[in-house]
């Protein structure tokens, strides 16, 4: 492989300085090896104990990333057209990618920033870890990046997450001393991606390491005064490069005393130095290169009762009272008794319309004014007027928010994953039931079509057959 011969010369040096020849050696030889893959099991559908039996139904090696809870190494095979993936059951991931996320320790019913949060590794996790209680902001500068970050969090059936499409300078106005959490995974000068990228180097020689450090620089500040007192912030890049990682660190605490750095030292496959910041190198663990720190920022923490402001109700085409009452009768329809209350009870305290489409919101949409929204909270759907009145059409995001349990089993269609009306399913064409299934299901409703236990997507039942309700934009071609 070909590198950029400013980073020979760098990281030559980096060696010599710590007496590290014999290191060195083994750190350019690993650039000679192929790169690493993994994925990561969606603990919002999968339970730990199920890991085994999964990856061997999928005749993958059971062989788990040591930092990472539901992590694990994959060989150099193709796993985006597997309908587990398209059920959101596992998230595609570079094993060294899966480190930030993890030292986050994110609590169920925290607020959580994720600065920048496209394509959705870190985001994805993070909505597991909160299990559907709190607030997670994910933001991406970049608007087409903010795209694909939107379908991975719907796929992975994350809900109570907002989706910005912000530079974070415009942030700071309405989420001073804000969040329980940040992250930062921040634009680096990619050296960690050489191995994966062929087109990594030269980007690297065009934006390299000095056109990065002041960008890294100013989101630490604007994070900083989102934090709230007692808050922890991880940051992070896929750099080797040391003003990009521990001299930014360094510098940052120089001008911010009041944080202290949270060592990991119980995370096996990491190198920690003498500070507790964390590296994973190519030559010394499996995975392509990370940079970790997490940082706990001191001083009494201060409750802040503006971050659930009530809401009311939305001035729009349709009552908003009648608006709630279409959507609570179509999801009185669709889920389990066991959990018709709780989701009842939540869309009267998290209903929120825009025009025809329905969001469930934990916060006041308030707290968003004036910044640009790609995704207010969950999307159950929209409501139209036909002829016959006011009608719910539910979204994909809402199948994939349900697991098996919560769906009731005359609106659930579950099929193996050998059935080859999976794969029609996924290219959007209708589909047909057996006698048995036909007596089982619901006439003329939306029932979730699944693979195995996992919801893919919406269908309506015509008969023995079911019309195709799956995005014509998410199709498997």
């Amino acid at each position: 492989m070909k590198l950029p011969e400013s980073f020979q010369k760098r990281m030559s040096a980096y060696f010599s300085e710590r007496g590290l020849q014999t290191e060195e050696k083994a750190f350019w030889e690993s650039y000679e090896k192929a790169p690493l893959h993994g994925i990561r099991w969606n603990r919002l559908k999968i339970a730990s104990s199920e890991y085994q039996a999964l990856m061997q139904d999928l005749d993958l090696p059971f062989d788990p990333v040591s930092w990472c809870d539901g992590g694990f190494y994959t060989p150099d095979i193709s796993l985006g057209k597997e309908p587990y993936y398209h059920a959101g059951a596992y998230y595609i991931q570079e094993p060294s990618a899966m480190l930030p996320a993890s030292v986050l320790g994110t609590q169920p019913g925290e607020f959580i920033l994720d600065m920048c949060a496209a394509p959705g590794g870190k985001a994805t996790r993070i909505a597991e870890d909160l299990n559907g209680a709190g607030l997670l902001v994910a933001n991406e500068i970049n608007a087409d990046r903010s795209r694909a970050l939107l379908r991975n969090l719907e796929r992975a059936g994350a809900s109570n997450v907002v989706i910005l499409n912000e530079n974070p300078k415009n942030m700071v106005k309405n989420f001073s001393g804000f969040f329980d959490r940040i992250i930062i995974d921040a634009p680096c000068s990619g050296e960690g991606m050489f191995r994966r990228d062929p087109f990594a180097p030269k980007s690297w020689e065009k934006f390299g390491p000095s056109s990065c450090v002041p960008i890294q620089k100013e989101i630490l500040g604007y994070a900083d005064a989102m934090l709230k007192a007692g808050g922890d912030l991880v940051y992070s890049t896929c750099t080797f490069c040391e003003e990009e990682n521990e001299k930014q660190i360094l510098g940052f605490l120089q001008e911010h005393p009041d944080y202290v750095i949270v060592s990991h030292t119980e995370l096996t496959g990491v190198s920690h130095d003498e500070n507790g910041m964390m590296r994973i190198w190519p030559h010394k663990t499996r995975g392509e290169g990370h940079f970790c720190v997490h940082l706990h920022k001191n001083g009494e923490e201060q409750r802040d009762d503006s971050r659930k402001i009530e809401k009311n109700p939305s001035s729009t085409q349709f009552t908003f009272v009648k608006a709630r009452e279409c959507f609570e009768n179509f999801a009185l329809g669709l889920l389990a008794e066991p959990y018709k209350n709780e989701y009842i009870s939540r869309i009267k305290t998290d209903f929120v319309l825009h025009k025809d489409k329905v969001h469930m919101l934990p916060v006041s949409e308030s707290l968003f004014r004036g910044l640009k929204v790609v995704k207010m909270g969950a999307f159950p759907g929209e409501i139209k007027e036909t002829a016959k009145g006011r009608v719910f059409t539910p979204s994909q995001a809402f199948a994939l928010e349900l697991t098996r349990e919560k769906i009731s089993a005359s609106r659930f269609l579950s099929l193996k994953r050998t059935d080859e009306r999976l794969l029609r399913y996924l290219r959007c064409e209708t589909i047909m039931l057996n006698e048995e299934e036909q007596d089982m299901l619901d006439n003329g409703e939306y029932i979730v079509i699944a693979c195995e236990d996992f919801p893919l997507g919406f269908g309506k039942t015509q008969g023995n057959t079911v019309k195709n309700a799956y995005p014509k934009a998410w199709r498997l071609v």
